[in-house]
């Protein structure tokens, strides 16, 4: 039976540029449509949709069929700008979910089934307003898959060890997944749109949330990142990473007020009032 996450939408967006980065997408929706009642946006910018045409009908046959709470969205890359703006695309799923939580979700990011509905639980109770659900430190693990690796995991009720035949245990810091009150995540700026792909935007959000004076909590568990070929949009090598970075640098000079008037300022943040 499916765990009741009806008060929840996760927020992934795609650009879907390798083999791995496909099998991550289908195993991730797989396990969250099969394991949870819930909400999910995907919204795809690409050239064309290779969502629809390749992880679509796998996920349909996986689910027989059962897609609900699901909603694919696709918008047509602009042929003279590779950039994926991810910060864009969540702002303007955050404004089109209408629950009282907000995940924003990587798109290779797997958790054990007790971390979602925890992260629920502690929001809805009032306890907190941002929840991290994982642990601080080495609380990540670098999943190296394959296609029948994932095959065998989803086949066999989504039994982790499957996963863990190969891995590397790593840091975890503020990336991945969060939860988050919808109307904090608001108030607070939701997110910044002046950094560009890949960038220490994840750093500065959990700065923010905890400067702003929310309460932002943990869940002291593992977080299984499914590893994938990186591109400009997902490493370093990201043209615009200069740029982001001292932005980060400055937005950390400000105090509680300052930063809170500098997210007041934002024209961005007029397209969503």
């Amino acid at each position: 039976m499916k765990q009741n996450l009806k008060d929840v939408t996760f927020i992934i967006p795609v650009r879907i540029e390798s083999e791995d980065r496909m099998r991550n997408v289908i195993t991730v929706l797989c396990y969250l449509l099969s394991n949870f009642d819930t909400n999910i946006i995907l919204k795809e910018v690409d050239n064309h949709s290779v969502f629809k045409q390749y992880c679509l009908p796998q996920i349909t046959e996986y689910l027989d069929g059962d897609l609900s709470g699901f909603k694919h969205i696709f918008e047509q890359q602009d042929p003279d700008d590779p950039m994926f703006y991810r910060m864009r695309y969540l702002n303007e799923m955050i404004y089109q979910a209408d629950t009282e939580i907000i995940s924003n979700y990587d798109a290779d990011v797997l958790l054990p089934l007790s971390s979602y509905t925890e992260s629920q639980r502690l929001i809805m109770s009032g306890e907190h307003d941002v929840v991290y659900p994982y642990g601080k430190g080495l609380w990540q693990k670098k999943i190296y898959t394959t296609d029948e690796t994932v095959s065998e995991f989803l086949s066999n009720d989504c039994d982790f060890s499957v996963l863990e035949k190969k891995f590397d245990p790593d840091n975890a810091e503020s990336g991945h997944v969060q939860f988050i009150r919808k109307s904090v995540y608001v108030e607070a700026g939701m997110e910044n749109e002046n950094f560009i792909s890949y960038s220490p935007e994840d750093k500065e959000r959990i700065h923010r949330f905890c400067l702003m004076g929310y309460n932002v909590g943990r869940i002291d568990d593992t977080v299984y990142h499914l590893e994938h070929v990186r591109t400009p949009n997902s490493w370093l090598t990201n043209p615009h990473m200069q740029e982001n970075f001292n932005l980060w640098n400055q937005l950390q000079l400000l105090n509680k007020e300052e930063l809170i008037q500098y997210y007041k300022e934002q024209k961005y943040l007029k397209k969503y009032k």
